[in-house]
């Protein structure tokens, strides 16, 4: 019996413990969050998607190649070189009889590639206006339910499904044991980690050209500044830890509508990339430019580059390419600057 009475009020403490929390967190909040009408007046950030186009996502047929390879001069010819397995991606122009051609008189075996295209990420940043946006701007990095409180559960019964990529505002912030939340809405509340923040900067001392761009590593977006304007931001996908993008101030240094990519140890982290489009060097092989192999923009995922998808790296090629007043790149270029920084520290 007194084994029963100790279990029934340690079940009752924590109980009781459990309470208190949720009503700690729902007095915390009495005060916080703006105004229904505020939101009302304000509710979705004014800026202008770019518009994806068909033709430019899908004019190249994209494919992964499936393990180790050999590449053929001719269907059942001979071999001209062999690909390691790894991460690898090839462009195919003809297909005949179970044999793919993937470059003027290089031929594969059809069995060992995959089509890719199904994955190219139809994402888009956008044009910023000219006047400040009266809230910051993020975009939702998951699908989501909102909390109806800081710290709450996510309140599937009073809201919808709320979309990966949706723009929302950040009207107001509540810090809970060390994590942020932010109120989207009335009454909605989403943790730091499920958005992405546009936070505009000033012009760091060391910048020097007109037009330059800013890479927040911790927010993973991105900001086109003309002057100390900021006309363009997007989500990005920078560097994993054991491949990080580097923090500095950079040139672009290097344009190219297309290019292969190939790094790493067979066997360990391999690539080949064919055809990398709108790509611009920055830093030593680091580039910015279009993925069309996956649509994880917004958390970290590359070998050093900097990701974009494909819509938004056409963009910003095309506007450095105006500033500089040509879309071919000399041999070694002052391109427009390229800050990388880092607005916060990972826990």
């Amino acid at each position: 019996m007194k084994t029963t009475i100790k279990i029934y009020q340690i079940a009752l403490l924590v109980w009781l413990l459990m309470v208190s929390i949720a009503v700690a967190q729902e007095q915390h909040c009495d005060d916080c969050g703006i105004s229904r009408a505020e939101i009302e007046a304000h509710p979705e950030p004014d800026v202008t998607a770019l518009r994806y186009d068909e033709r430019v996502l899908h004019d190249r047929a994209y494919k992964q190649v499936i393990g180790r390879i050999d590449i053929y001069d001719a269907p059942n010819g001979n071999i001209l070189r062999s690909l390691d397995a790894g991460f690898n991606f090839l462009t195919s122009i003809n297909s005949v009889d179970g044999w793919t051609e993937v470059n003027q008189g290089e031929w594969v075996k059809t069995e060992h590639l995959r089509n890719s295209n199904g994955v190219i990420s139809y994402f888009t940043g956008v044009l910023l206006p000219e006047e400040p946006l009266p809230y910051t701007m993020a975009w939702l990095l998951v699908n989501l339910y909102p909390s109806k409180t800081p710290g709450g559960e996510p309140n599937e019964a009073e809201y919808p499904l709320t979309y990966r990529y949706t723009r929302v505002y950040i009207y107001d912030m509540v810090e809970i044991d060390g994590w942020r939340w932010y109120q989207i809405g009335v009454d909605k509340w989403v943790h730091q980690t499920q958005v992405a923040k546009v936070q505009p900067i000033e012009r760091p001392e060391g910048v020097t050209t007109e037009r330059w761009i800013a890479i927040d590593l911790y927010e993973q977006t991105l900001i086109a500044y003309d002057g100390d304007t900021p006309v363009f931001a997007s989500l990005i996908a920078t560097g994993l830890p054991r491949w990080p993008t580097r923090e500095g101030i950079f040139n672009i240094y290097w344009r190219r509508l297309r290019e292969d990519m190939s790094w790493g140890t067979p066997g360990d982290d391999f690539y080949y990339l064919e055809e990398v489009p709108w790509t611009m060097f920055f830093d030593e092989g680091r580039a910015i430019h279009g993925a069309y192999w996956h649509d994880g923009f917004g958390y970290r995922r590359s070998h050093g580059c900097v990701n974009l998808s494909i819509t938004d790296a056409k963009w910003l090629f095309e506007w450095v390419a105006e500033g500089m007043g040509s879309r071919a790149s000399a041999d070694i270029e002052e391109g427009p600057n390229v800050y990388v920084y880092s607005s916060g520290e990972y826990q």
